[in-house]
């Protein structure tokens, strides 16, 4: 049995490149691959330490189309997985993701050409929005804990329990059609061959954040590992009013509220470092003929942001402000997971069992001051406002997988089932608002006050939501022996999810909806709400009032934000047929259809209700020529489709805590139709080494956009929904992987066995929207049937959102071929681009305000891996440092007369980390 000890190195590794039987000793990945995986060994002549190909394991829906050794290129061998697929597709193995010693999958794959990570995760691919991407987990598909999007935030997937990720961006009809950018197919660790024993922590600081000024509240007792021990219990007094639409709560009633765990926020002086823990272990053995084994991995991850950011709107087209604030926000967020595997293998068969287990927190609490509407003077050095925040939102994942792939000789069988559930719960989001008064009836004040009126609001939220999806998938494939290779796939697919979603917002009063005195609201937010101003507060201090225990009311204002409740379901059905051939000499052919019917729903009480029934037939086909020996050129072209997201069709009002803002769905959305045209060249010219150059099209009919506008007398815009006519989307990408041996460059043991490792890859994407007069669902009144011109909300030839039209990455290695040591410098650009429709005028009409943009930029790192002996134990040194250039985030809105406003611009640090891992 091997033990291993690790502090802040989540991968097991001894050496940087090795054999595929000693990545299974060191790694606990199989020797031998399991059926139906994308593995592609190289000959023995070929298995030099020049040429190693690491072991790619990956899990896919039909994937014994991937087995491609026994059709592809007759008679040649092809030792790379991205080479061997018939498709157009990008795999980060673990040796990629070590090298990139990034945490988390999604800072991994940006790495990948074309691919960007925007927010909490969400990758965009070739420019396409989330929306136009799919999360897998071993061929099964996930459901998402955010409310706002139906695909999977790739950040709460920690690189410990991932054996590889792929991403395939031409689409095929074995997986859903729900293809526009790609799809994101993660595989986790299989079970071992070897038992492993594995623990580790990290330690890193982030130069804004740790051991500088932030903000945060108590809470409970539990926070620190992402659980909430009881403080933010929601009462059933609350359920009762949301569900029944009570109107007001008495006095007696809101005293049961968790008060200053949950209001009171103090200032931080010295934010904590940033922790991991983590822990692996596995092993298996032999019952009879059959071998069975374990895989289990969890950990702990607890880190900290603060941002200082500057918040500012404009209500017309001269950058006016409506709204300008100064806001410092800190997020603690604390990610748990663990994963328990458990597989069998016997003859060319192999059954496994995954569960997977995440939990991901948000403490939030901010404090911002400034001006609003006609509020922008300041009065004795103080801004007008000062608004206060605490939030928490806690997202929750379980899924558990069952897959059976089965090879009968020429015949194979894959079947996986799954069940997934989600949970997003945000209980306790409170928001205060004080105002600066100099004096009132020439009474002097000097000071913020907040009397509980429409001015100065007190609100408390609770939101609630909980999905579950059920899934299934068969898949059939038949080598045919005639006069040319060819096999013919047959496959049925099916999921069912459904989500209920609530959302019960409050607003305090005083008595009888009137303003508390202004003594009382002198009161800081705890004080304000405590037992004992609820209950005595006015008799003391309001002459005459006699009404004892009923001084602050607490009213259902959630009529205001939409509706109160939704429940939407997602069924769909599928079946395809494929075939993979090479009818003649270096032409191989990868054609089918998929039959796919959807039908979608989001039911809510009183308001406006969706029912979209569609089916369609989406074929695809991708030619590859082998022109050249280690040269092929790919055509490919396919139908795909993306429906709206249950978020983005519910009329229920969504807060957003990483940009602040609020989304509200449009039940008037319809299914997207995607067109696709790729023309592809790869030339590998050596082992591992390759240049791949790239041309694409895309033509979306009824793209759906995020249109900003500004609800009834608000100076602060929220985000709704519509879709243009249509959008076109083109570019050509390249990337290029280069090996440079050293030995021999200068005298003395360094430079044996060392090589340089140069690896860069750039995307330029242009997308157009097609805008006419054409009517299409206004954003602004998301609970009516209503229609505008779609030249009221967009502006012709505008690119999509999310798509920015250049983004490269660049790696430069110094590695030993022998031994762990490697030096990698990495580049990540991202030029600018749309987050959100410009606000379109409180009218509905006229010329929409200017795009609000996000300028990504540059961003370098440097992570270094050694590894050295010391008293016979091998032990590794990892140090990382990230965003040494300091690039900001920058959200802004350039007006036509030059006037630039920060919509959420704020510093990011530079963020170190070092870590030590030992194995015995």
């Amino acid at each position: 049995m091997r033990t291993q000890l690790a502090f802040g190195s989540l991968l097991l590794a001894t050496s940087t490149l090795v054999a595929p039987a000693a990545l299974a000793q060191v790694t606990g990945a199989p020797s031998t691959p399991p059926a139906g995986s994308v593995v592609v060994p190289a000959t023995p002549q070929e298995q030099t330490p020049e040429s190693t190909e690491e072991q790619v394991e990956t899990s896919t829906p039909g994937a014994e189309l991937n087995d491609t050794q026994d059709i592809v290129v007759v008679g040649r061998n092809v030792p790379n997985v991205v080479r061997a697929t018939p498709q157009v597709v990008s795999v980060l193995s673990t040796e990629d993701i070590a090298r990139t010693g990034e945490g988390d999958i999604a800072g991994a794959l940006q790495r990948v050409t074309g691919l960007s990570v925007v927010g909490n995760g969400f990758v965009f691919v070739r420019g396409l929005g989330d929306r136009y991407s799919s999360s897998l987990l071993n061929g099964s598909p996930l459901p998402s804990p955010e409310p706002l999007r139906r695909v999977v935030p790739l950040d709460i997937f920690p690189t410990n329990v991932i054996a590889s990720a792929l991403v395939q961006k031409s689409y095929s009809v074995n997986y859903p059609g729900e293809f526009g950018g790609g799809v994101i197919n993660l595989t986790t660790r299989a079970v071992p061959k070897e038992r492993f024993f594995q623990m580790g922590a990290s330690f890193g600081w982030d130069t804004f954040t740790t051991d500088n000024h932030g903000y945060t509240y108590d809470g409970g007792r539990a926070d620190w590992f992402g659980y909430d021990s009881g403080e933010r219990k929601v009462p059933k007094f609350i359920l009762d009013a949301g569900r029944n639409r009570t109107s007001t709560l008495k006095s007696s009633e809101i005293t049961g509220l968790t008060n200053a765990q949950t209001t009171l926020v103090f200032d931080h002086p010295h934010i904590p470092p940033n922790l991991s823990f983590e822990t692996s272990l596995g092993g298996s053995a032999d019952v009879g003929d059959v071998r069975v084994g374990l895989i289990a991995a969890g950990g702990l991850n607890n880190s900290w942001r603060t941002r200082d950011a500057i918040q500012q709107y404009s209500i017309d087209n001269d950058g006016g402000l409506s709204r300008d604030f100064h806001m410092i926000t800190t997020d603690n967020r604390v990610i748990v997971n663990g994963l328990v595997g458990l597989g069998a293998e016997f003859g060319e068969h192999k059954v496994r069992w995954t569960n997977l287990y995440i939990h991901d927190t948000v403490k939030q609490a901010s404090i911002g001051v400034g001006g609003e509407g006609n509020n922008f003077d300041v009065i004795n050095g103080n801004q007008p406002f000062y608004d206060q925040n605490t939030a928490w939102y806690e997202r929750q994942l379980i899924n558990t997988q069952l897959a059976g792939e089965f090879h009968f000789d020429d015949l194979t069988l894959d079947v996986r089932g799954g069940y997934a559930n989600t949970k997003r719960k945000a209980p306790y989001e409170r928001h205060f608002r004080y105002q600066y008064l100099e004096s009132i009836y020439s009474t002097p004040v000097n000071d913020y006050v907040n009397t509980l009126s429409t001015n100065t609001p007190a609100t408390i939220a609770f939101s609630d939501l909980n999905e579950d999806l059920w899934s299934g998938q068969a898949d059939l494939s038949y080598k045919l022996n005639i006069a040319f290779p060819m096999t013919v796939s047959w496959g049925y697919y099916y999921s069912d999810a459904d989500r209920t979603s609530s959302r019960y917002q409050f607003q305090y009063f005083g008595p009888n909806g009137s303003s508390l005195p202004l003594v009382l609201g002198q009161l800081r937010p705890d004080y304000l709400l405590s037992d004992d101003t609820i209950l005595n507060g006015c008799t003391r201090f309001i002459d005459g009032y006699t009404d004892a225990g009923n001084c602050i009311e607490l009213r259902n204002t959630t009529a205001n934000a939409g509706a109160a409740e939704y429940q939407a379901g997602l069924k769909v059905q599928a079946g395809y047929i494929q075939t993979e051939m090479e009818p003649v000499d270096r032409i191989r052919a990868t054609l089918g259809v998929r039959y796919e019917d959807g039908r979608e729903t989001v039911t809510t009480s009183g308001l406006l209700n969706t029912r979209l029934n569609n089916a369609y037939w989406l074929p695809a086909a991708t030619i590859t020529w082998s022109a050249v020996p280690d040269l092929q050129i790919r055509f490919h072209g396919s139908k795909t489709i993306a429906r709206p997201q249950f978020r983005e069709l519910a009329p229920q009002l969504y807060t957003d805590y990483e940009s602040n803002r609020q989304f509200f769905g449009n039940p008037l959305l319809n299914d997207s139709k995607l067109y696709n045209l790729e023309m592809r060249a790869e030339w590998f010219y050596a082992p591992q080494q390759r240049v791949t150059l790239a041309a694409f099209m895309k033509k979306i009919d009824k793209p759906i956009e995020t249109v900003a506008f500004f609800p009834g007398g608000a100076t602060t815009p929220q985000v709704g929904f519509s879709y243009a006519p249509s959008a076109r989307l083109y570019g050509a990408e390249i990337d290029a992987v280069k090996y440079i041996n050293l030995d021999g460059i200068g005298d003395g043991p360094f430079w044996s066995g060392r090589r340089l490792m140069l690896q860069a890859n750039y995307t330029y994407t242009k997308s157009e929207l097609q805008v006419t007069d054409e009517l299409v669902p206004s954003p602004l009144q998301g609970a009516v049937a209503t229609y505008v011109k779609a030249s009221n909300l967009f502006v012709d030839g505008d690119p999509l959102v999310g798509q920015s039209d250049h983004i490269a990455n660049f790696q430069l290695g110094l590695e030993d071929r022998d031994a762990l040591s490697q030096l990698t410098f990495l580049v990540n650009y991202a030029s600018e681009r749309v987050t959100n429709r410009g606000p379109v005028p409180p009218s509905g009409d006229g010329i929409p305000e200017p795009n609000i943009v996000e300028n990504p930029g540059w961003r370098f790192d440097i992570v270094m891996r050694q590894g050295f002996k010391l008293v016979g134990t091998e032990f590794e040194l990892k140090i990382e440092a990230r965003n040494l250039t300091a690039q900001k985030y920058q959200e802004y809105q350039i007006f036509p007369n030059g006037v630039r406003r920060e919509v959420n611009t704020y510093d990011l640090g530079r963020m170190f980390s070092i870590g030590l891992s030992a194995t015995f």
